[in-house]
């Protein structure tokens, strides 16, 4: 397993969390699928406008039809997720209707909120981009201005003897840049 370095104090949830495959097929009590998603609730966003919307599958018909929504790739380990949730964002403001720019930014910060109250739960979640935006749309009978951004699978950690070989040497947590490589002062110097 790669080991990460941290190089200031931060929550034991930031430095636990990572994104296993390896799910177990034992389903999520209700109480926990409501707590992350509080969570993602209590989100910032940009007029508290809150544009995420969250299409829970947590049994069937839904989490079928989500997980009929991603690519191949993502279905050979996601299958065995026993939720699947899409995550929406609303490109206008509800109280306006002008565009929202920040709209994927904060639905992207809900779905962070949820990921580590998951993780404090001990349930473990990946995201997805690998999913087909378009059927989506059309499945769910979504607007123009409603845009499918991501599927979180979200669950009990398994065996990852369940994965398939390429999956199975990807399954540990994946090392960060240094903060210093990402942070820069003005545009061109380094943080350190």
């Amino acid at each position: 397993m790669n080991r990460r370095d941290f190089d200031a104090d931060i929550m034991k949830e930031i430095k636990e969390r990572w994104s296993p495959r390896a799910f177990a097929k034992t389903p999520v009590d209700p109480v926990d699928i409501k707590g992350v998603l509080e969570a993602a609730r209590y989100a910032p966003s940009c007029f508290n406008e809150q544009p995420w919307r969250f299409i829970l599958g947590d049994s069937d018909p839904i989490r079928g039809q989500i997980f009929g929504l991603l690519t191949e790739k993502n279905q050979r380990w996601a299958k065995r997720a026993p939720v699947l949730i899409l995550i929406v964002a609303q490109k206008l403001f509800e109280q306006t209707g002008k565009d929202n720019p920040w709209h994927a930014f904060d639905s992207g910060t809900a779905w962070g909120f949820l990921a580590l109250e998951a993780w404090r739960r001990g349930l473990i979640t990946h995201g997805m981009g690998g999913f087909h935006k378009k059927d989506a749309s059309a499945l769910f009978d979504l607007s123009e201005h409603e845009l499918p951004i991501a599927v979180i699978a979200l669950g009990y950690q398994g065996d990852p003897k369940v994965l398939d070989e390429e999956q199975q040497l990807k399954e540990h947590p994946s090392l960060r840049r240094k903060a210093s490589e990402s942070v820069l002062i003005g545009w061109n110097t380094e943080w350190e």
